[in-house]
């Protein structure tokens, strides 16, 4: 394995695979002398969305995928009434 000269290796799917390292995770690196240690972060639970990260997920895409949607639609969507 050759590191490019942005200073990067390619890490084998296998490995990564190996070890519960999935694309979007991630890692700590490490060193000990001379030694370098990747690290998969371990994250707890999910916390509780705030309001406003709600109101985004509730929203997220809309604005191309719902065009045709009135007013009071789109206030009720943003509010959250059912």
């Amino acid at each position: 394995m050759r590191v490019n000269a942005n200073g990067q290796v390619t890490l084998p799917k296998e490995l990564l695979e190996r070890v519960g390292i999935r694309p979007g995770e991630e890692v700590e690196l490490g060193h000990d002398g001379n030694v370098i240690t990747l690290r998969k972060i371990e994250r707890g639970p999910p916390r509780e969305l705030t309001k406003g990260e709600q109101l985004v997920a509730r929203i997220a895409g809309t604005a191309t995928a719902n065009r045709d949607l009135s007013t009071d639609e789109i206030m009720k969507l943003l509010r959250g009434d059912d």
